[in-house]
Protein backbone atom coordinates (compact mmCIF):
# COMPACT_ATOMS: atom_id res chain seq x y z
CA UNK A 1 0.00 0.00 0.00
CA UNK A 2 1.42 3.27 -0.79
CA UNK A 3 2.42 5.88 1.74
CA UNK A 4 -0.67 8.30 1.35
CA UNK A 5 -2.85 8.90 4.42
CA UNK A 6 -6.15 7.03 4.38
CA UNK A 7 -9.20 8.06 3.21
CA UNK A 8 -11.73 7.98 5.88
CA UNK A 9 -15.29 7.65 5.39
CA UNK A 10 -18.63 7.23 6.88
CA UNK A 11 -21.24 4.53 6.50
CA UNK A 12 -24.40 4.15 8.49
CA UNK A 13 -24.35 1.24 10.73
CA UNK A 14 -27.85 0.23 10.74
CA UNK A 15 -31.53 1.38 9.49
CA UNK A 16 -32.51 1.48 6.00
CA UNK A 17 -29.85 2.81 4.57
CA UNK A 18 -27.16 0.56 6.12
CA UNK A 19 -27.29 -2.66 3.90
CA UNK A 20 -27.61 -1.08 0.76
CA UNK A 21 -24.90 1.31 1.44
CA UNK A 22 -22.46 -1.60 2.34
CA UNK A 23 -23.40 -3.87 -0.68
CA UNK A 24 -22.97 -0.55 -3.22
CA UNK A 25 -19.16 -0.44 -1.80
CA UNK A 26 -18.66 -3.94 -2.09
CA UNK A 27 -19.72 -3.85 -5.67
CA UNK A 28 -17.19 -1.33 -5.68
CA UNK A 29 -14.38 -3.50 -4.64
CA UNK A 30 -14.09 -2.64 -1.14
CA UNK A 31 -14.20 -4.82 1.73
CA UNK A 32 -17.05 -4.44 4.03
CA UNK A 33 -17.68 -5.60 7.64
CA UNK A 34 -19.26 -9.03 8.52
CA UNK A 35 -19.75 -8.14 11.69
CA UNK A 36 -22.53 -5.91 12.49
CA UNK A 37 -20.92 -5.15 15.76
CA UNK A 38 -17.65 -3.58 14.23
CA UNK A 39 -17.16 0.27 14.19
CA UNK A 40 -14.08 0.23 12.33
CA UNK A 41 -12.93 -1.73 9.60
CA UNK A 42 -9.44 -0.72 7.44
CA UNK A 43 -9.42 -1.76 3.82
CA UNK A 44 -5.56 -1.53 3.51
CA UNK A 45 -6.01 -2.82 -0.37
CA UNK A 46 -7.74 0.21 -1.16
CA UNK A 47 -6.65 2.41 1.36
CA UNK A 48 -9.55 2.92 3.23
CA UNK A 49 -10.72 3.49 6.80
CA UNK A 50 -14.76 2.47 7.55
CA UNK A 51 -16.02 4.22 10.19
CA UNK A 52 -19.90 2.62 10.75
CA UNK A 53 -21.90 5.17 12.46
CA UNK A 54 -25.62 6.50 13.08
CA UNK A 55 -26.97 7.81 9.83
CA UNK A 56 -28.11 10.96 11.25
CA UNK A 57 -24.63 12.36 12.85
CA UNK A 58 -22.44 10.95 9.66
CA UNK A 59 -22.98 14.57 8.20
CA UNK A 60 -21.67 16.11 11.30
CA UNK A 61 -18.86 13.86 11.63
CA UNK A 62 -17.91 15.12 7.72
CA UNK A 63 -18.68 19.07 8.04
CA UNK A 64 -16.28 18.70 11.40
CA UNK A 65 -13.92 17.40 9.35
CA UNK A 66 -13.14 14.43 11.38
CA UNK A 67 -13.77 12.42 8.30
CA UNK A 68 -13.75 13.18 5.02
CA UNK A 69 -16.22 11.40 3.26
CA UNK A 70 -19.77 9.34 4.01
CA UNK A 71 -22.91 8.02 2.73
CA UNK A 72 -26.09 9.54 4.42
CA UNK A 73 -29.73 10.74 3.21
CA UNK A 74 -29.67 13.97 1.44
CA UNK A 75 -32.36 14.40 4.02
CA UNK A 76 -30.42 14.05 6.82
CA UNK A 77 -27.61 15.83 5.42
CA UNK A 78 -29.93 19.10 5.17
CA UNK A 79 -31.90 18.22 8.36
CA UNK A 80 -28.29 18.93 10.13
CA UNK A 81 -27.19 21.84 8.78
CA UNK A 82 -24.03 20.63 8.92
CA UNK A 83 -21.00 22.36 6.83
CA UNK A 84 -20.92 19.51 4.11
CA UNK A 85 -21.77 19.29 0.47
CA UNK A 86 -23.26 16.16 -1.49
CA UNK A 87 -20.69 14.85 -3.69
CA UNK A 88 -22.48 12.11 -5.95
CA UNK A 89 -25.82 10.74 -5.63
CA UNK A 90 -26.35 7.35 -4.99
CA UNK A 91 -29.79 5.27 -6.46
CA UNK A 92 -31.15 4.56 -3.42
CA UNK A 93 -32.99 4.97 0.16
CA UNK A 94 -35.54 7.43 -2.08
CA UNK A 95 -38.16 8.92 0.07
CA UNK A 96 -40.19 12.14 0.12
CA UNK A 97 -41.18 14.38 2.64
CA UNK A 98 -44.64 15.83 2.70
CA UNK A 99 -47.55 18.09 5.06
CA UNK A 100 -50.35 16.18 6.33
CA UNK A 101 -52.94 17.18 7.93
CA UNK A 102 -56.86 16.50 9.18
CA UNK A 103 -58.72 17.34 6.11
CA UNK A 104 -55.69 17.85 4.00
CA UNK A 105 -57.66 18.62 0.82
CA UNK A 106 -58.52 22.09 1.99
CA UNK A 107 -54.94 23.31 3.24
CA UNK A 108 -52.58 24.74 1.57
CA UNK A 109 -49.11 25.60 2.70
CA UNK A 110 -50.42 28.74 2.96
CA UNK A 111 -52.24 27.24 5.86
CA UNK A 112 -49.14 26.51 8.25
CA UNK A 113 -48.40 30.17 9.03
CA UNK A 114 -48.69 30.31 12.81
CA UNK A 115 -49.53 26.59 13.13
CA UNK A 116 -47.83 23.78 15.27
CA UNK A 117 -45.78 20.98 12.61
CA UNK A 118 -44.68 17.89 14.51
CA UNK A 119 -41.80 16.30 12.46
CA UNK A 120 -38.48 14.63 13.39
CA UNK A 121 -36.62 16.72 10.95
CA UNK A 122 -37.08 20.50 11.94
CA UNK A 123 -33.81 21.56 10.23
CA UNK A 124 -35.42 20.62 6.76
CA UNK A 125 -38.72 21.89 7.37
CA UNK A 126 -37.63 25.17 8.39
CA UNK A 127 -35.51 25.64 5.70
CA UNK A 128 -38.14 24.90 3.38
CA UNK A 129 -41.02 26.92 5.68
CA UNK A 130 -38.08 30.15 5.81
CA UNK A 131 -37.78 29.64 1.79
CA UNK A 132 -41.79 29.75 1.60
CA UNK A 133 -41.63 32.62 4.29
CA UNK A 134 -43.76 31.09 6.60
CA UNK A 135 -44.01 31.20 9.93
CA UNK A 136 -44.81 28.34 12.12
CA UNK A 137 -43.74 26.33 15.43
CA UNK A 138 -41.95 23.32 14.98
CA UNK A 139 -42.21 20.16 17.14
CA UNK A 140 -39.35 18.46 17.46
CA UNK A 141 -40.45 14.68 17.75
CA UNK A 142 -37.61 11.15 17.03
CA UNK A 143 -40.96 9.59 15.61
CA UNK A 144 -44.12 8.25 15.24
CA UNK A 145 -45.25 12.08 14.55
CA UNK A 146 -48.72 11.10 13.28
CA UNK A 147 -50.28 10.47 16.69
CA UNK A 148 -49.34 14.33 17.59
CA UNK A 149 -52.31 15.62 15.76
CA UNK A 150 -54.28 13.29 17.54
CA UNK A 151 -52.69 13.73 21.24
CA UNK A 152 -53.27 17.89 20.82
CA UNK A 153 -49.49 18.74 20.59
CA UNK A 154 -49.63 19.70 16.98
CA UNK A 155 -51.84 21.01 14.50
CA UNK A 156 -50.08 18.98 11.20
CA UNK A 157 -46.97 16.94 10.77
CA UNK A 158 -44.09 16.90 8.27
CA UNK A 159 -43.08 13.07 7.44
CA UNK A 160 -41.56 10.54 5.12
CA UNK A 161 -43.87 9.28 2.72
CA UNK A 162 -43.89 5.97 1.08
CA UNK A 163 -47.52 5.32 0.39
CA UNK A 164 -49.29 7.46 2.60
CA UNK A 165 -51.54 4.55 4.64
CA UNK A 166 -50.13 5.16 7.96
CA UNK A 167 -50.85 8.86 7.88
CA UNK A 168 -54.21 8.14 6.23
CA UNK A 169 -55.12 5.59 9.70
CA UNK A 170 -54.37 8.56 12.05
CA UNK A 171 -56.63 10.37 10.54
CA UNK A 172 -54.64 13.14 8.20
CA UNK A 173 -54.08 13.57 4.46
CA UNK A 174 -51.52 15.08 2.38
CA UNK A 175 -51.64 18.03 0.88
CA UNK A 176 -49.11 20.77 -1.09
CA UNK A 177 -45.77 19.63 -2.81
CA UNK A 178 -43.35 17.63 -1.34
CA UNK A 179 -40.69 19.32 0.47
CA UNK A 180 -38.15 17.70 -0.79
CA UNK A 181 -36.92 14.14 -2.39
CA UNK A 182 -34.23 12.14 -1.00
CA UNK A 183 -31.96 9.46 -1.79
CA UNK A 184 -28.58 8.17 -0.13
CA UNK A 185 -25.66 10.40 -0.68
CA UNK A 186 -21.80 10.53 -1.09
CA UNK A 187 -21.02 13.65 1.09
CA UNK A 188 -17.60 15.73 1.62
CA UNK A 189 -16.74 18.48 3.80
CA UNK A 190 -17.88 21.83 2.15
CA UNK A 191 -15.02 23.78 0.79
CA UNK A 192 -12.43 21.38 1.64
CA UNK A 193 -9.77 20.43 -1.01
CA UNK A 194 -10.57 17.08 -2.66
CA UNK A 195 -9.56 14.19 -0.38
CA UNK A 196 -6.61 11.54 -1.97
CA UNK A 197 -8.56 8.86 -3.02
CA UNK A 198 -11.92 10.74 -3.67
CA UNK A 199 -11.73 10.24 -7.54
CA UNK A 200 -11.39 6.36 -7.71
CA UNK A 201 -14.56 5.88 -5.21
CA UNK A 202 -16.36 8.10 -6.86
CA UNK A 203 -15.11 6.35 -10.59
CA UNK A 204 -16.24 3.29 -8.70
CA UNK A 205 -19.12 4.37 -7.14
CA UNK A 206 -20.48 5.48 -10.93
CA UNK A 207 -19.60 2.05 -12.40
CA UNK A 208 -21.45 0.70 -9.62
CA UNK A 209 -24.71 2.74 -10.79
CA UNK A 210 -24.37 1.97 -14.28
CA UNK A 211 -23.99 -1.44 -14.43
CA UNK A 212 -27.65 -1.28 -12.16
CA UNK A 213 -28.84 0.57 -14.79
CA UNK A 214 -27.61 -0.77 -17.76
CA UNK A 215 -28.00 -3.91 -19.63
CA UNK A 216 -25.77 -5.13 -22.81
CA UNK A 217 -27.55 -6.44 -25.43
CA UNK A 218 -26.00 -8.89 -28.40
CA UNK A 219 -27.81 -9.19 -31.42
CA UNK A 220 -27.26 -10.35 -35.16
CA UNK A 221 -28.47 -8.19 -38.07
CA UNK A 222 -28.33 -7.86 -41.73
CA UNK A 223 -25.99 -5.18 -43.42
CA UNK A 224 -28.82 -3.77 -44.98
CA UNK A 225 -30.78 -3.03 -41.58
CA UNK A 226 -27.95 -1.99 -39.40
CA UNK A 227 -28.66 1.58 -39.77
CA UNK A 228 -32.38 0.60 -38.03
CA UNK A 229 -30.84 -1.33 -35.55
CA UNK A 230 -28.11 0.77 -34.67
CA UNK A 231 -30.85 3.76 -34.14
CA UNK A 232 -32.29 1.93 -31.34
CA UNK A 233 -29.12 0.88 -29.61
CA UNK A 234 -27.05 3.46 -30.35
CA UNK A 235 -25.17 2.69 -27.07
CA UNK A 236 -23.34 5.16 -24.83
CA UNK A 237 -20.75 6.49 -27.27
CA UNK A 238 -21.71 4.09 -30.54
CA UNK A 239 -22.32 -0.14 -30.53
CA UNK A 240 -19.56 -2.57 -31.29
CA UNK A 241 -20.24 -4.45 -34.46
CA UNK A 242 -18.03 -7.21 -36.28
CA UNK A 243 -18.75 -9.45 -39.47
CA UNK A 244 -20.04 -12.26 -38.73
CA UNK A 245 -19.43 -16.14 -40.54
CA UNK A 246 -22.70 -15.64 -42.63
CA UNK A 247 -22.14 -13.04 -45.41
CA UNK A 248 -24.09 -9.81 -44.99
CA UNK A 249 -24.52 -10.34 -41.76
CA UNK A 250 -23.32 -8.56 -38.67
CA UNK A 251 -22.78 -8.31 -34.68
CA UNK A 252 -24.03 -5.61 -32.63
CA UNK A 253 -23.43 -5.27 -28.99
CA UNK A 254 -24.31 -2.37 -27.26
CA UNK A 255 -25.34 -0.47 -23.53
CA UNK A 256 -29.28 -0.22 -22.72
CA UNK A 257 -31.02 1.12 -20.48
CA UNK A 258 -32.38 -1.37 -17.95
CA UNK A 259 -36.11 -0.33 -17.98
CA UNK A 260 -36.35 -0.35 -21.94
CA UNK A 261 -34.93 -3.49 -22.41
CA UNK A 262 -38.07 -5.81 -23.47
CA UNK A 263 -39.15 -2.61 -25.83
CA UNK A 264 -36.07 -2.38 -27.64
CA UNK A 265 -35.93 -6.46 -28.41
CA UNK A 266 -39.51 -6.05 -29.79
CA UNK A 267 -38.20 -3.00 -31.93
CA UNK A 268 -34.58 -5.02 -32.89
CA UNK A 269 -36.71 -7.87 -33.95
CA UNK A 270 -39.15 -5.92 -36.01
CA UNK A 271 -36.30 -4.58 -37.87
CA UNK A 272 -35.01 -7.95 -38.54
CA UNK A 273 -32.47 -8.73 -36.03
CA UNK A 274 -32.02 -11.90 -34.59
CA UNK A 275 -29.88 -14.13 -31.95
CA UNK A 276 -31.03 -10.96 -29.70
CA UNK A 277 -29.08 -11.62 -26.08
CA UNK A 278 -29.24 -9.33 -23.08
CA UNK A 279 -27.07 -9.75 -20.42
CA UNK A 280 -26.32 -8.04 -16.74
CA UNK A 281 -23.22 -5.77 -16.58
CA UNK A 282 -21.12 -6.48 -13.84
CA UNK A 283 -18.88 -3.74 -13.21
CA UNK A 284 -17.68 -0.92 -15.72
CA UNK A 285 -15.46 2.18 -16.14
CA UNK A 286 -17.07 4.93 -18.41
Amino acid sequence: MSERPLLKIAVPNKGSLSEASTEMLREAGYRQRHDTKDLVLLDEDNGVEFYYLRPRDIAVYVGEGTLDLGITGRDMLIDSAAAAVEVLPLGFGGTRFRFAAPGGASWTVANLAGKRIATSYAGLVREYLDGHGIGARLIKLDGAVESSVRLGVADAVADVVETGSTLKRAGLELFGEAIMTSEAILIQRADAPEPAGLGRLVRRLTGVLTARNYYMVEYNVPEQKLDAACAITPGLDAPTMSPLAKAGWLAVRAMIPRQDAPQIMDRLYDVGADAILVTNIVACRL
